[in-house]
């Protein structure tokens, strides 16, 4: 498993970007995944970085962890921000995403868009660090 650290500072986006589009390619992804899995890590890292540790005062960095398990590339985000699931975030629904702009809640759109558009995504807390785990399957299409 490779891993860089990078400041939880928004400055840290891009290179954390940069590091996954560079293991998206590396694995084979197709450009459609590929596209889809810097969307959804660059959306949680944001909320780490603002959400997490910004709005609380807090300062720390972000663990970016590459895996690559038979016909899987899996990315990590581990950090120390305060605890937070996205999962438990009411996601919105078809009928939200019908709704104009005007008439929808505010937030929420950006995590579920993450969630939605990697194959699996899970969410642990383990000795005090939140651990945000995107897998995308290797040799097919994105869904």
């Amino acid at each position: 498993m490779d891993s860089v650290l990078f400041p939880g500072k928004l400055d840290s986006l891009s290179p954390i970007r940069e590091r996954v589009n560079k293991a998206s390619a590396d694995a084979g992804l197709d450009a459609d995944a590929a596209y889809k899995l810097a969307l959804a890590i660059d959306e949680i890292a944001t909320n780490i970085i603002l959400h997490g540790y910004e709005e609380h005062g807090k300062s720390g960095d972000v663990a970016v962890y590459i895996d690559r398990p038979p016909g899987e590339l899996v990315v990590t985000l581990e950090d120390t921000a305060v605890p937070y699931d996205p999962k438990t975030r009411k996601l919105p629904t078809e009928t939200d995403l019908s709704k104009p702009l005007e008439d929808r809640e505010i937030g929420g759109l950006g995590v579920y868009l993450a969630i939605q558009g990697v194959d699996r995504f899970d969410y642990e807390y383990v000795n005090g660090k939140n651990r945000n785990i995107f897998g995308m399957k290797l040799g097919g299409k994105a869904k």
